[in-house]
């Protein structure tokens, strides 16, 4: 079987047989269309995982609020020694070690609580700013101290309490996680996994990295370990909730390897699972449509060209060449157009406000005619898109992209 197929410039009819087969085998499908200056890519996909979402804003997972009994042991150490240390050993403290003395100070009088809004972190941080040594030759002035800084530069993403983010919790309580058969997925497998380990824990599997900090080389090392090790440990236990599935099912043991298991394990607060909308779905009005019926009520949206470029692949199936293919056509072709296009929308469900009669004799004037560059942006992104797919790394389009030449916007929208 194919992992992906791409469409360009298929007419309706036969792209319509097409998605029905790809939907049904589970086989992403990549539609592009280019006419004149404008353009779209439609993704059709039934289930797609994402485990290494590459996030923009990733933030450290140092689980300061919650530490395990040897990674409090060794920052009580290491914060109860800070007092006798001498300058140099001061200043290279690991900045975890800093958050870690000062939060415990901070919950003897709040309750046992941690900062939890602006005004409250701003006092954590001028708390941290007081442990800061003063110049041996000028006490008023404090010392330059960058793990200090380092430890208040991290306060708003790290002080936090440790909580399962919303995606992954939706993808360990989906049906699909939670009644396993003997030919689930692996990603459904771990996940099922991972929900025993954390209903047992009540937190998810620690991921072992450690951002680089301004420290000496023997603490670093040490309380990187301390992370590596708690996370092997987490894995391992995951991976004998999977072993143990896999066995009842009958199943070999290495259909799940330890290296998927420990990347999962490392990924779990960042994990997508995308569902879509199949192409007959969307054309018969069955799909939600409810994000393309919004944009299209904004007169400026881009959303109308999406619908007017499918009311073309239409005409094409019909008629057997695309509207306006020479210049005495255009105003007949204009009016088939307008025709073909109201019976799409009213097919869909979907009900566009403005004046579409200039969009659709737009699009007519274009003849079929696809730009050098506009084909070749559209073609790119496509491209982007399809190392996604196949990668299974970061997250692919949901699930349509509108480019305008003429505005530069390039708009996405959901069916």
């Amino acid at each position: 079987l194919f992992s992906l197929v791409i469409s360009c410039g298929l007419p309706e009819k036969p792209l319509l047989q097409l998605s029905k087969i790809l939907w049904k085998e589970n086989i992403p499908l990549l539609v592009v269309k280019s006419s004149g200056f404008l353009g779209y890519i439609r993704l059709q996909i039934r289930e797609h995982f994402i485990v290494e979402t590459h996030p923009d804003n990733r933030t450290s997972d140092l689980r300061l609020d919650t530490p395990w009994p040897e990674l409090e042991a060794w920052l009580q150490t290491q914060a109860d020694a800070m007092e006798t240390m001498t300058r140099e050993q001061h200043g290279h403290t690991p900045y975890p070690v800093i958050l870690y003395k000062n939060l415990c100070e901070w919950r003897r009088t709040h309750d046992g609580n941690i900062p939890a809004n602006y005004k409250e972190k701003k006092q954590f941080k001028e708390l941290i700013k007081t442990g800061i040594l003063k110049r041996e030759q000028n006490p008023e002035v404090d010392e330059d101290e960058e793990n200090f800084e380092e430890a208040m530069r991290a306060v708003n993403t790290v002080i936090t309490h440790s909580n399962i983010p919303a995606n992954t919790l939706n993808i360990l309580n989906d049906e699909s996680a939670n009644n396993l058969t003997s030919q689930s997925e692996n990603f459904w497998v771990i996940a099922n996994a991972v929900k025993r380990f954390v209903d047992l824990e009540k937190r998810l599997p620690v991921e072992g990295l450690l951002p680089d900090m301004f420290s000496d080389s023997a603490r670093y090392i040490e309380l990187h370990n301390i992370y590596r090790d708690k996370a092997s440990q987490d894995a391992e236990t995951i991976l004998r909730h999977v072993h143990h599935f896999l066995q009842s099912a009958n199943r070999a043991r290495d259909v799940v390897t330890e290296k998927e298991v420990q990347r999962f394990c490392r990924e779990s607060r960042f994990l997508r699972l995308e569902r879509g909308c199949s192409l007959e779905a969307e054309f018969s009005g069955t799909g939600s449509t409810s994000n393309l019926q919004n944009s299209l009520e904004d007169p400026d949206s881009d959303a109308i060209y999406y619908l007017v470029l499918r009311a073309v692949d239409r005409y094409t199936s019909e008629y057997g060449c695309v509207p306006g293919e020479t210049d005495v056509e255009v105003e007949s072709d204009t009016v088939k157009l307008k025709g073909i296009f109201s019976k799409l929308c009213s097919e869909a469900g979907l009900h566009p406000q403005g004046a579409q009669d200039d969009h659709i004799h737009e699009i007519c004037r274009y003849g079929g005619a696809e730009l050098h560059s506009v084909s070749a942006f559209l073609g790119g992104c496509a491209a982007h898109e399809a190392i996604k797919l196949l990668t299974g790394q970061f997250v692919p389009i949901d699930n349509i992209v509108v480019y305008n030449a003429v505005s530069s916007n390039v708009t996405t929208f959901k069916v």
